[in-house]
């Protein structure tokens, strides 16, 4: 039996969403393997300035895709960004919030902790 993954704090790695449905194996969590070459590891909590930033990047996440049962993102929705993209938004300014508990931790690998803690969503429960 696969023991269950880690969080960046330590923890047992919480669901991120299922509503939508993210992480690379589309079963709601930022869980990750040797398949997943981008780590889609970080639970974040979309913004409108997230979304605009990752379009103007090229990785539109906001527009639906119904051929690839996509219905697109809004802000406040929750999903598993790619780690480095993730960094990328925080040097850039415009890194949404994580959600810790949901975050892989192998995302330290690429997001040191402290940066990781400064966008520290709200717990949900």
């Amino acid at each position: 039996m696969k023991e269950p993954s880690v969080n960046v704090l330590g923890g047992r790695l919480e669901p991120c969403s299922t509503d939508p449905v993210t992480g690379f194996f589309r079963n709601g969590c930022c869980d990750t393997g040797p398949m997943d070459r981008g780590l889609h590891t970080v639970c974040a909590v979309m913004t409108a300035e997230f979304l605009a930033f990752s379009k103007y990047l090229g990785n539109d996440l906001s527009t639906p895709r119904p051929e690839y049962g996509f219905a697109g993102l809004r802000p406040g929705d929750r999903w598993c960004l790619c780690a480095g993209r993730f960094l990328q938004a925080h040097e850039e300014g415009a890194a949404p919030q994580v959600n810790l508990t949901a975050t892989h931790q192998i995302t330290l690998q690429v997001v040191p902790l402290e940066i990781l803690a400064q966008y520290a969503a709200p717990d949900p429960s």
